[in-house]
């Protein structure tokens, strides 16, 4: 621990007071250095802290060190005079800070170890003269300076060892290095026969341009067939139609175009025409669009319109086949209510248990002849014999 100066390293941009943790007798004695810079302008707000004109940089090493002056005793004594307690501890305090200085002097500086060898610590030596003996040390300079030397030298040198390689050794080296490609060449041993690096360059970027052609090849037809598998924003290669998936369930070019139409609309597309002129299998089979001149098999077998309206016609002119149904048991029904059939007495009432209507008849099985009814005297009355039977129908339908 040093006695006459201490360190800090701020950990913010704010700090500008420092601690004094050691005596002095004078603010004079108190200087300040930041990263090595001796700083002014010092200002004392206490007895034991020291302030900076403007804050210090995170990271700083600031020093606060007390340096006691020497030019001259702080207390000369003289014969006869009072000696004082004040006078002592003065006089004292001016060599015990000079020696807390000296200590702190000699624990900063260069030591000798005991292996005879002097050690900075890990810190840089500045100031170092040039070396003029072997055993002297040397500066940075001068090791530069002699690694630029032998740097030339070995140039120097190498360029002596290329000058003195000729003969076999680098035609030898151009024939494996840049012989024609496609050309062998014959070393100088007379035996070793081979091709030049250059010639395997040239084969080798040929492999890898024809590989990379195959591997484009290749993209281009894996992303084709994935377009004609599920592309649906157009055709799946230009020009060449479009995708199965397209055509399954629909896709730009297919959905509502003339002269195509998607599997799935031609199936169950009952809000459009399929391709602009026709209609899908759904649609004729139980759609109820208005633009659907001919109708659906659901309108002709219930109704036509939207809901299927037995009173609604299928095509403008014709009505659907439940409406002829009960049309015609409607008529059938009205046929029943006036030839009742045959019968073994009057009946009191039709087939449908209901009252009996003026012209009804019935035939009466038992006398063999047809009666009709008179609903003024509410009695049968037979027909006059004579009158065929078709007649006689003829004219209850007729009433």
């Amino acid at each position: 621990m040093a006695f006459s100066y201490h360190n800090y390293q701020p950990t913010n941009n704010t700090t500008d007071t420092f601690g004094i943790p050691f005596t002095f007798t004078a603010q004079s004695e108190i200087s300040v250095t930041v990263d090595g810079v001796a700083q002014t302008g010092l200002t004392f707000p206490s007895s034991s802290t020291v302030q900076l004109t403007s804050p210090v940089a995170s990271g700083s090493l600031v020093q606060v060190r007390r340096t006691t002056s020497l030019a001259a005793r702080a207390i000369d004594f003289a014969s006869g005079s009072v000696l004082t307690e004040e006078d002592l501890d003065n006089s004292n305090i001016q060599v015990f800070h000079a020696a807390q200085e000296a200590i702190d002097t000699a624990g900063d500086s260069i030591t000798l170890t005991p292996a005879n060898r002097w050690d900075a610590g890990g810190s840089i030596i500045n100031n170092v003269g040039t070396p003029t003996s072997n055993t002297d040390a040397a500066t940075k300079s001068y090791a530069d300076g002699i690694s630029t030397a032998a740097a030339a030298a070995a140039v120097v040198a190498a360029n002596a060892a290329v000058a003195t390689a000729t003969g076999n050794i680098i035609p030898d080296a151009t024939k494996l290095a840049i012989h024609p490609v496609g050309s062998q060449y014959t070393l100088s041993d007379g035996t070793t026969t081979d091709y030049s690096a250059k010639h395997y360059q040239d084969a080798a970027a040929t492999s890898a341009t024809n590989a990379g052609t195959s591997e484009t090849n290749a993209g281009t037809s894996e992303t084709n067939s994935q377009n004609w598998a599920v592309k649906t924003d157009g055709e799946a290669v230009t020009g060449q139609g479009y995708s199965a998936k397209a055509w399954a369930s629909g896709g730009t070019g297919i959905t509502d175009t003339a002269g195509a139409g998607s599997a799935k609309d031609w199936a169950s597309d009952t809000t459009n025409q399929v391709d602009g002129t026709e209609f899908s299998a759904k649609e004729y089979a139980i759609g109820s669009q208005a633009a659907n001149p001919n109708g659906s098999a659901k309108q002709w077998a219930l109704g036509g319109g939207a809901s299927y309206a037995t009173n609604t016609t299928i095509d403008g002119a014709n009505y659907s086949a439940k409406y002829y149904a009960e049309l015609a048991a409607s008529n059938f029904d009205s046929f029943d209510d006036k030839f009742l059939g045959a019968k073994s007495s009057p009946p009191a009432l039709d087939n449908d248990n209901n009252a009996l209507i003026d012209g009804a008849l019935y035939y009466d099985n038992v006398g063999k002849y047809l009666s009709v009814y008179d609903l003024g005297t509410t009695s049968w009355n037979p027909i006059q014999a004579g009158a065929s039977a078709g007649f006689a129908i003829a004219m209850a339908i007729a009433l």
